[in-house]
């Protein structure tokens, strides 16, 4: 195929036809995008975020990883303005991880119930009734 006929393909594909209709949604612009703290939050923004999340942010938390192996934890709140993602301190519960070490670990003595081999096998004595 010639040069000129690419050129020419080139120009009617970028050339509407006269029976097509421009869409009738406008693009939309696109909204800022902003990370930040709960701590810095503006009062109406700290309204806003009640509002979306009456009963509490704990179940809408997502994990935001770093590119550095670092992550931290967010909502999101969206606006007409803006499109925000609010990083939360969250506390994690330690004393679950105490309490299953004190309970799993004190079986780790050695002192069981249990046999470590099987000293007396199992005899079948035969009676299956």
């Amino acid at each position: 195929m010639s040069t000129k006929k690419l050129i020419d393909n080139k120009k009617a594909k970028e050339t509407p036809s006269k029976n097509t209709k421009k869409p009738a949604v406008k693009p939309l612009a696109s909204k800022k995008k902003l990370v930040i703290s709960y701590k810095n939050l503006s009062p109406e923004l700290i309204a806003l975020v009640k509002e979306a999340y009456p009963k509490g942010y704990s179940d809408y938390l997502i994990k935001v990883n770093k590119g550095n192996g670092e992550f931290f934890y967010a909502i999101t709140l969206d606006t007409e303005a803006a499109d925000y993602l609010i990083k939360v301190d969250v506390k994690i519960d330690s004393e679950i991880e105490e309490v299953e070490k004190a309970l799993f670990d004190q079986h780790d003595s050695g002192d069981s119930d249990f046999p470590d081999d099987d000293a007396e096998p199992f005899v079948d004595d035969g009676d299956d009734d």
